[in-house]
């Protein structure tokens, strides 16, 4: 699996969680969102969807960082 392809996945499936369980007042909830990658990517290593370089080496991506982005 391709970075661009977990980060749709995530944006389609698991942000929408994110965002009723913690964001209910409309503000970006950051930490959340960050950690929502990290246990997304987590499970897609553990399953065998990605190898462990991948995750080892693979960045937040914007959805997750917003102002805290370098």
């Amino acid at each position: 699996m391709t970075k661009a392809a977990a980060v749709a996945i995530f944006k389609d499936h698991h942000m929408p969680y994110i965002r009723e369980a913690y964001e209910s007042d409309g503000i970006p909830d950051w930490p959340a969102r960050r950690e929502g990658w990290n246990n997304f990517t987590d499970a897609l290593c553990k399953e065998g969807s990605i190898t462990s370089r991948q995750y080892e080496s693979w960045t937040h991506p914007h959805i997750t960082d917003g102002p805290y982005r370098r």
